[in-house]
């Protein structure tokens, strides 16, 4: 480090106070002694000055945020000694501490830093940091101490939950002991490490109510507030720390997490508008929060009367006390486990279990995951680690505890049971629960749709009066909604230059929102082949899906006439853009397109079997597929896309919708689909991107095959490489080529039942390996190629088959 004289200190330290105006620093000459006077970050955004708390007399060094009238304290330094009379004395002494002294000069509080450094000074961050540095040194690794490592009862952005490793630190927030006293009171939020991390908060050493182990979005069964654009939340786990954060993307939007003396935490938004804190969530949420309430395998309901009952094919352990609704000694199988030929069944919708007996593994696959837990006879449970990722392992070996039914965000478990159990599903009783659970699933959707509607009507009332920019939480969409006004600047008034093109939907738009972020905006059109359905469709589904390979959904803006979705900007557009230009396709290697095919299989294996719901896309083609700025796959346009529920596994409609050339031939002659339909787009998909050719319009010298039909053709003559782009010359991985050209011929045989699952397309397309051989593609018969322009907005190619088909809406 570069050293000064004492001249050149002197020198420092002055210039040190004129950039700063003496606002946001402490240097050994300055002092802070008497309410009024405050340290104000360089932004003006934090304030840290003395304070008095509630009635209380006594007085306090604190931080707020200083343009928020209703000031809501975020960090207090000494909590524990307050100052009982009016003097005081915040200063910065040689070699480097900071000293809180009383009006006998007494020390009551200090940073506990031991280095020395020549220069201290004391600074107020913009992120709400207070630290003591060396003045010539301001990097965060070199600081001598920093209110971060020492949180309250306030968590702000930026600011640390968890624990650093190396040195075994916990860092958690103590609640106060009461609206007068900041210091330490009963309550604790703590992230817990005894198995996977979850959040857990205490009383003293025992467990008041829990959220679930983290799922790669969140923590499960707590607030769903990561859908909220304005901040990210994200995990850090490594070696060195496990830590959660919080970070604001948007710095106008105030919001934090506080927890009061009674033990509950909320996230509490600050609104310019009303000049009001609002609670936006809060933990725990209701008395299904109370930890291990219905014992184990009991399931908590909020809905239910009485809040407990006994998971599926369990019965009360102590049925007396159960009748006296004292449930502490939970459930048991009502068939024991044998450990010998024992299976797994997958409950839905819960919050998952206490994870401090847990172990996981981030690499296995879901299938892996069951197999690990099958050769051990202590295994309970096990589940999908990453829900974002779609992958990883986690497993239980103890009894399942604190379970909670979610009514949305919650999250699927199998849990071993007897061999004898998988033949009970058709027991009465069973059936019973499962119409009552379809009838409330349709009223709550008959419900939820009326909500939806006079929810946009609420909004669109309300923004009409704000008239400026805003985003709003709504409470049945889950998707903030957007002023016309803020769009239209983000567009230039939807400029033709800021056009990227034009869909079923309508057109689509580029955009740049006021903090640089690059959208993309779908803009319903009056003569759309989509409406409003599709529209809500679209809002639905994608707001409640979050994975890697999945368009993220910003917001939506209702207002007049105009309908239009937000999305995250794709840099590269869709597929089709380059893999069918031959001046560009040639920026997608071999290495490229395969990750592109596992992104969009891993993709459709999230929805139709690890999301909240069954999604069948219905529409998965390569001009659905966008790519970010390293070419990775996101599928897009749910508005034609459909849930399953309970056990369906295929549906019959008379109004087929989809893309010619990508729909499977049970789903295009006779209206059934199913998530095989999906798996025959997947195969036509998979063949384009080897090939680089589109399977629509598709033409050849030697017949009038299809793609399909032609890589058949080759596939039973043993020329398969025939069907590479010519353009990846001298490719590097044959066999990896070849395996992606069997799997997809196995996705697009004729017969639904013999196509694979989507779960088993993915482990053929990492796995070496002997696969059955396929059969006969559908839409195998040659047909007659006719050249036309089509009726809708660009030229295509439209076969005319020897088998009539009737689409009512296909394009």
């Amino acid at each position: 480090m570069k050293t000064f004289q004492k001249g050149q200190s002197l020198i420092l330290l002055f210039i040190f106070q004129t950039a700063f105006s003496a606002t946001d620093v402490i240097i050994p000459t300055d002092q802070i002694f008497r309410d009024g006077d405050t340290l104000v970050s360089s932004d003006g955004v934090f304030e840290l000055g003395f304070f008095k708390p509630g009635n209380s007399m006594n007085r306090y060094v604190g931080m707020w945020y200083k343009n928020i009238p209703d000031r809501k304290i975020v960090w207090v330094a000494n909590r524990n000694t307050p100052l009982t009379s009016a003097g005081g004395l915040l200063k910065v002494v040689q070699p480097g501490l900071l000293l809180l002294l009383n009006d006998t000069n007494d020390t009551i509080w200090s940073s506990n830093n031991s280095r020395p450094v020549q220069n201290p000074i004391a600074q107020l961050l913009d992120s709400g940091n207070l630290v003591l540095r060396d003045a010539n040194d301001d990097r965060p690794e070199n600081f001598l101490w920093q209110s971060f490592d020492y949180p309250t009862n306030v968590a702000i952005p930026g600011m640390k939950f968890g624990w650093n490793l190396v040195t075994g630190t916990e860092f958690y927030f103590p609640a106060w002991k009461s609206d007068d006293d900041p210091s330490p009171g009963a309550f604790g939020l703590h992230l817990d490490l005894t198995g996977y991390p979850q959040i857990l908060m205490k009383e003293g050493s025992k467990i008041r109510s829990r959220m679930g182990p983290w799922n790669g979005i969140t923590f499960s069964g707590g607030p769903n507030d990561y859908q909220i654009p304005m901040y990210r939340l994200w995990l850090v786990k490594n070696q060195k720390e496990v830590n959660y954060f919080q970070e604001t993307i948007d710095k106008s939007f105030v919001s934090i997490v506080a927890i009061n003396p009674g033990g509950v935490a909320a996230r509490w938004t600050w609104v310019n508008r009303t000049q009001k804190w609002i609670t936006y969530i809060s933990f725990p949420a209701d008395n299904c929060d109370a930890y291990r309430l219905c014992g184990a395998y009991g399931r908590c309901s909020i809905a239910d009367s009485p809040l407990c009952t006994c998971m599926d094919r369990f019965v009360p352990k102590d049925p007396e006390g159960w009748a006296k609704a004292d449930w502490s000694n939970g459930c048991v199988r009502r068939t024991k486990l044998s450990c010998q030929g024992d299976i797994f069944l997958k409950y839905l919708g819960i919050k998952l279990p206490d994870a401090r007996y847990t172990w996981n593994n981030a690499n296995m696959t879901l299938e892996e995951c069951r197999e690990e837990c099958l050769k051990n006879c202590s295994c309970m449970a096990y589940t999908l680690l990453d829900i974002l990722e779609g992958n990883g392992c986690l497993i239980w070996y103890q009894e399942l505890i604190d379970i909670k039914s979610m009514v949305s965000d919650g999250q699927n478990i199998y849990v071993r049971m007897a061999a004898s159990e998988a033949e009970t599903v058709a027991d009465p009783e069973i059936k019973k629960r499962k119409a009552i659970l379809a009838a409330g699933f349709a009223s709550g959707l008959g419900i939820g749709l009326i909500g939806l509607s006079l929810s946009l009507y609420h909004w669109k009332r309300s923004i009409s009066r704000q008239g400026k920019y805003h985003a709003i939480q709504e409470k049945n969409l889950e998707l903030p909604l957007f002023d016309l006004s803020f769009i239209l600047k983000a567009t230039g008034n939807f400029a033709t230059d800021n056009k990227l093109g034009e869909g079923g939907f309508g057109p689509v738009y580029k955009g740049v929102l006021e903090d640089g972020q690059e959208i993309a905006v779908k803009r319903l059109s009056k003569d759309s082949m989509q409406g409003l359905d599709e529209f809500k469709n679209e809002i639905i589904f994608i707001a409640k899906l979050q994975h890697r390979n999945l368009v993220r959904l910003i917001g939506g803006c209702i207002q007049g006439e105009e309908n239009m979705l937000i999305y995250e900007y794709m840099p590269n557009k869709s597929l089709d853009k380059i893999l069918f230009d031959q001046q560009r396709k040639g920026l997608l290697d071999w290495e490229k397109r395969f990750n592109i095919l596992n992104g969009i299989a891993r993709g459709l294996l999230y929805l139709h079997q690890d999301s909240r719901l069954m999604i069948i896309h219905r529409d998965l083609k390569a001009s659905n597929i966008l790519l970010d700025s390293d070419m990775n796959p996101k599928i897009s346009d749910f508005g034609i896309a459909r849930s399953f529920g309970g056990n369906e596994t295929a549906v019959k409609t008379r109004r087929v919708v989809g893309t010619y050339g990508y729909m499977s031939p049970e789903y295009a002659i006779d209206g059934l689909f199913s998530v095989k339909s999906d798996v025959f787009s997947f195969g036509v998909l998979a063949l384009e991107i080897v090939t680089g050719m589109s399977n629509r319009g598709f033409t050849h010298t030697d017949h009038n095959l299809n793609l399909l039909g032609h890589a058949w053709t080759l596939y039973k003559e043993g020329r398969s490489l025939e069907l590479v782009d010519p353009c990846l010359a001298e490719p590097s991985n044959i066999y990896e080529m070849l395996r992606t050209i069997h799997v997809s011929l196995l996705c697009v045989q004729q017969n639904a039942k013999d196509r694979p699952s989507m779960s088993t397309v993915v482990a053929m397309l990492s796995n070496e390996g002997l696969f059955p051989s396929p059969k006969q593609p559908g839409f195998f018969t040659e047909r007659e190629v006719l050249a036309t322009k089509s009726s809708t907005r660009s030229n295509a190619v439209i076969s005319a088959n020897e088998v009539t088909i009737t689409l009512l809406e296909a394009r």
